[in-house]
């Protein structure tokens, strides 16, 4: 099965808008190239991107150059500073009328600070579609929700072998 037979992929459903918040993903804001790629590749498999959906990847800086390189397409945002990557992905979800121009949202993120726009955006009738690591979705989140695609991801793939403070 291709991306393309997927559930999320039809489309009938009416195309989608991805927001996908590449370290909260991944676990870490040190990450590679590799992984990057890695996790496209797993996202298109849990979820599928069909022809006509519109992709957003926000990241803080320190992840920006891995995530440009690694995940093939999309719209590249980057922001600084604490829950960078959070903030320009809800200035989209607040300034960009996604339930006018989306049937169907789908965050790749697990964070809370999602949880009150993603409610507003069901409640304008949006389907909301929440991917997370299973080990890191916040209890609101998942209630605000409409649909939860959990996205494993294989031990060793999306962290450094050390931890940062040991590279110094």
């Amino acid at each position: 099965m291709t991306h393309l037979d997927m559930f999320d992929s039809n489309p009938a459903r009416g195309r989608a808008i991805h927001l996908i918040d590449v370290e909260n993903l991944l676990g870490t804001s040190f990450v590679m190239t590799s992984a990057v790629a890695y996790l496209q590749t797993r996202y298109l498999e849990v979820v599928g991107i069909a022809p006509g959906d519109h992709v957003v990847l926000a990241t803080g800086r320190r992840a920006a150059l891995a995530t440009w390189l690694g995940w093939k397409g999309g719209r590249k945002l980057l922001r600084g500073g604490v829950d960078g990557a959070d903030r320009a992905l809800l200035e989209v979800i607040e300034h960009e009328a996604l339930d006018r121009r989306f049937p169907r949202v789908v965050l790749a993120s697990g964070d809370g600070i999602f949880a009150e726009a993603c409610a507003r955006l069901r409640a304008e009738g949006c389907s909301v579609t929440v991917v997370a690591r299973p080990d890191s979705l916040s209890r609101q989140l998942r209630l605000a929700a409409q649909d939860i695609r959990r996205l494993p991801l294989a031990p060793g793939t999306v962290r450094l072998p050390y931890a940062p403070e040991e590279a110094a």
